[in-house]
C-alpha cells in the first residue's frame, strides 16, 4: 500500500469515527443535560469537515507532477491544515461563547450515565489518536497530523468535561456550572492545540529547515556511495509527503565531466532507493583538489 493509499483510508477511518461520535455525544449530551457533552458533540461535527478537507488535500496532493506543477501538488497539504485549523477556532469560539451563556443560566445536574459515556469516548479518542499520528508519521501527511490533533483534542476536552461532570454530581446542587466551566476550559485547550498544528504547516509553507535527522541521514548515504568524498550543503523542503533535496557533493577534481555526472546519478539513486520518501532530488557536483 502506498502512503497516499494509506493516509486516505486512514482519513476514512476519521470521518466513520467522528460521524458516530458525534451522534452519540449529542444525543446523550442533550438528554444527560451535559453541555460539555454537547460542546464535545459540536467539535466532533466540525472534526468531520475537517476530515472530509484532510481526504480531498490528501488525493490532490498525491497527483502527479505536470507542466505547471513540476514539484508536485503536495503543497496543497499545508494549505488544507490550514483549513482545519480554522475549523478547530469556530468550533472552540462556538463553545466558549455557549459554555458562557450555560453558566450564567440555571439548570439541571448532568446525569450520571454521561460519565460512562465519556469515559468510553475518551478511550476511544486516545486509541484512535495514537493510530491516526502513526499513520501520520509512516506517510509524512501533515495534514494528517492536524487530524490527529483533533482526536487528542477530542479526548482531552472529554477529560474535561468527565471531571466536570463529577465535580458536580459530587457537589450536587450549587455546583451545576461545573460542567460548562469544564467545556469552557476545554475551548481554550482546542485554541492552544490549534496553534500547535498551526505552526509547523506554516514552516512547511516558508521552507524552514525541521530536518536535521534527515539531513544527517543523507550525508551518510551520500559518504557510502564510491566516488563521493564528501558533502557540503543539503538543503531539503517538503512538499505533501515528499521531501524535495539539493545536495552538494564533494567529487575528485581530476575525473570528468562525465564520471561526475554519472557518479550525481549514482548518489541520486541510491537515495531514493534508501529513502523512499524522497522526492526531487538535485545533486551538484564540488570539485575536491588536494592540498600541496
Amino acid at each position: 500500500m502506498t502512503p497516499e493509499q494509506t493516509a486516505i483510508k486512514t482519513t476514512y477511518f476519521s470521518i466513520i469515527s467522528n460521524t458516530i461520535l458525534a451522534l452519540l455525544k449529542g444525543f446523550f449530551g442533550y438528554f444527560g443535560n451535559s453541555y460539555a457533552l454537547v460542546a464535545d458533540a459540536i467539535e466532533s461535527t466540525t472534526d468531520i469537515f475537517a476530515s472530509f478537507l484532510v481526504l480531498f488535500g490528501i488525493k490532490y496532493a498525491s497527483k502527479p507532477a505536470d507542466d505547471d506543477h513540476p514539484y508536485g501538488h503536495g503543497r496543497i497539504e499545508p494549505l488544507i491544515t490550514f483549513l482545519v485549523v480554522g475549523f478547530l477556532v469556530i468550533s472552540a469560539t462556538i463553545i466558549a461563547y455557549e459554555s458562557i451563556q450555560h453558566i450564567q443560566t440555571p439548570h439541571e445536574l448532568p446525569k450520571p450515565y454521561t460519565l460512562i459515556v465519556l469515559g468510553a469516548i475518551i478511550i476511544w479518542k486516545e486509541t484512535s489518536f495514537r493510530l491516526v499520528m502513526r499513520k501520520a508519521k509512516q506517510t509524512n501527511s501533515s495534514s494528517l497530523k492536524a487530524d490527529a490533533w483533533h482526536h487528542r483534542s477530542d479526548a482531552i476536552t472529554s477529560v474535561a468535561a468527565f471531571v466536570g461532570i463529577s465535580i458536580a454530581l459530587f457537589f450536587g446542587k450549587g455546583y451545576e456550572a461545573a460542567d460548562d466551566w469544564a467545556a469552557l476550559f476545554a475551548a481554550f485547550f482546542i485554541l492552544y492545540n490549534s496553534y500547535l498544528i498551526f505552526r509547523p504547516a506554516l514552516g512547511e509553507i516558508m521552507d524552514e529547515n525541521f530536518y536535521d535527522d534527515l539531513i544527517k541521514e543523507i550525508r551518510t548515504i551520500a559518504q557510502g556511495v564510491e566516488g563521493i568524498l564528501g558533502t557540503e550543503k543539503c538543503f531539503i523542503r517538503k512538499a505533501g509527503m515528499q521531501y524535495h533535496v539539493d545536495l552538494h557533493a564533494i567529487v575528485a577534481a581530476e575525473i570528468s565531466v562525465k564520471r561526475g555526472h554519472e557518479l550525481a546519478h549514482l548518489l541520486k539513486d541510491k537515495l531514493r532507493l534508501d529513502l523512499p520518501q524522497l522526492g526531487h532530488v538535485l545533486i551538484h557536483i564540488e570539485p575536491y583538489h588536494k592540498e600541496l
